[in-house]
């Protein structure tokens, strides 16, 4: 079987224009960069965001900004998860 490794090397090559297309096409011009799930920016900007509203929020005493800084924290957190997608696209859970 000549052909299958060509086969398996242009089936992975596809599944990498198809799930990170930006680092394919870095990749192919020869600069990478990182791969989707080692970029983080958006979620440490959310999480400065979530700390600051939450410090606020203790400061003043304020419960409503202390429960927004918390739910922010939480979706911070999310966004560092690298295997969000996966489940994302995984379906519901079969019923027994």
């Amino acid at each position: 079987m000549p052909g299958s490794d060509d086969e398996r090397l242009s089936e992975i090559e596809s599944r990498l224009h198809r799930e990170d297309p930006r680092f394919a096409r870095a990749l192919g011009v020869g600069r990478p960069c990182q791969p989707r799930e080692y970029r983080h920016l958006r979620a440490w900007l959310l999480l400065a965001v979530a700390l600051a509203v939450l410090g606020a929020g203790l400061a003043l005493g304020h419960g409503l900004l202390i429960a927004t800084g918390l739910v922010l924290a939480g979706m911070a957190g999310e966004l560092f998860d690298p295997e969000r997608d996966a489940r994302r696209h995984r379906g519901p859970p079969s019923r027994s």
